[in-house]
């Protein structure tokens, strides 16, 4: 680490402990030339996940979409925030862990419903009809009673 105060290139940490925000490393370094002091932050470097719609259009993943879906299908139902604030870090743990630049944005879907469905199935079939497009009162039919059958 170069020092900002002579520029010279040999500096020493002499603390270094978790910063305010849990996300990052407090580090208190000294310059071996100079002896002054100076404070870095060392953070993780992340990759942005890039989401494949449906249209084949790639955009950001954005942690919200996920959660006004899930809020939209869970409304006036017993669920809690905290249990849909569950569910969101859940999913975004599987996508995560995938470790890919990409995912199709097919995968989230049937990671949430899958959670969804343990979760409430009012909920389930709210969001199922809106991600999977039913069509008609039929497609909404039959996906009741694939729900009602695996209970």
């Amino acid at each position: 680490m170069k020092c900002p105060f002579c520029g010279h290139e040999n500096t020493r940490v002499i603390d270094s402990r978790p910063a305010e925000d849990n996300n990052s490393i407090r580090r208190r370094r000294v310059c071996d030339e100079c002896d002054k002091r100076f404070t870095t932050y060392e953070k993780i470097e992340t990759i942005p996940l890039i989401i494949i719609k449906k249209d084949n259009n790639r955009e950001t993943y954005d942690r919200a979409k996920i959660e006004a879906g899930v809020l939209r299908a869970c409304h006036k139902r017993p669920v809690s925030a905290n249990q849909i604030s569950h569910l969101v870090d859940d999913v975004e743990t599987e996508i995560f862990n995938r470790e890919e630049k990409e995912i199709h944005s097919r995968i989230i879907g049937e990671l949430v419903m899958n959670k969804l469905k343990d979760m409430d199935a009012v909920a389930y079939v709210r969001f199922a009809s809106v991600y999977r497009e039913f069509k008609d009162i039929n497609t909404f039919m039959d996906e009741l009673k694939s729900v009602m059958t695996s209970k």
